[in-house]
């Protein structure tokens, strides 16, 4: 048995066992996806290719497919807005999709906060740092609740004056400017402070789409459980690593079945026993 990881570099085990394309596939893929996902918007600004019109909060695709964040159907129902029938459309298809694989594969593939996040749970690994104030993890329902309840008392959507979401795609369009202030202040949280304190502790929209994400097909699950041998590199690079111990501990069912995970698959590349699979919720196969 190898002995515990205590490295800032998890997952050379799996490098040396599987290649490094191989320890990082699943990395390159939601990078490929979170960039590619951008440069659809700004294509039309930057050179007049209109694939994507409007942005991550609502857009039209061709100038045919209508797409809606459902948590902002709902912050402008809450607050008396009402929209055309298109953003209801949309939302429809939003969240009829993240329904069946996963709410929060929104948090891991799209979201474009993500890579500032993971940028500063490398820092803290790099820097050894393990201590910090992490805030419970039913704040970000709370600041869910409190996101809605702003928006009905002001009649304003007032969460999107704030939504990190929001500030870095029109930064990108605009310019920062006070939007880069929050962002490098989400970075320093969860370098210094809080690991994951953003997304795993404080998001609302992240909070919103975990609770899309209790029924959905697409799961993680650990068929070669039994090979575990306890380095753990998967909890050192998962964002929400408190959902992987009852698949890969437990005696019952082998798939992680929490909605707080993300499916970004990072345990998957980074375990040198290949303990971990993307599979679907049914799949119960299991070597333990």
């Amino acid at each position: 048995m190898e002995a515990m990881n205590t490295s800032a570099r998890p997952g050379q085990a799996a490098v040396r066992r599987k290649g490094w394309f191989a320890a990082h596939q699943w990395l390159i893929l939601r990078r490929c996806s979170q960039f590619g996902i951008l440069a659809l918007f700004l294509t039309g600004p930057m050179f007049g290719i209109w694939i994507v019109k409007g942005n991550l909060s609502s857009s039209l695709t061709l100038g045919t497919l209508p797409l809606t964040d459902p948590y902002l159907l709902a912050q402008s129902l809450a607050a008396g807005i009402v929209p055309a029938s298109t953003a209801f459309i949309g939302a429809a298809i939003v969240t009829l999709f993240y329904l069946l694989v996963g709410g929060r594969v929104f948090c891991a593939w799209v979201c474009p906060i993500n890579p500032i996040t993971d940028l500063a749970a490398w820092g803290r690994r790099w820097l050894g740092l393990k201590s910090g104030r992490t805030p419970d993890a039913r704040t970000r329902y709370w600041l869910l609740a409190g996101t809605l309840v702003a928006a009905a008392s002001t009649g304003t959507l007032a969460w999107e004056w704030l939504n990190p979401v929001s500030l870095a795609h029109r930064g990108l369009l605009f310019g920062m400017g006070a939007g880069l202030w929050l962002l490098a202040t989400i970075f320093l949280y969860d370098l210094l402070v809080a690991s994951r304190g953003w997304c795993g502790h404080l998001c609302p929209m992240g909070a919103f789409y975990g609770l899309l994400g209790r029924t959905a097909l697409l799961r993680v699950a650990t068929p070669r459980r039994a090979a575990c041998n306890d380095c753990m590199d998967c909890f050192s690079v998962c964002p929400e690593p408190q959902v992987i111990r009852p698949a890969l501990k437990g005696s019952a069912s082998p798939v992680i079945l929490s909605p707080n995970c993300t499916t970004c698959g990072r345990c998957i590349d980074v375990c040198g026993q290949q303990v971990f699979r993307l599979t679907h919720r049914f799949d119960q196969r299991s070597s333990s």
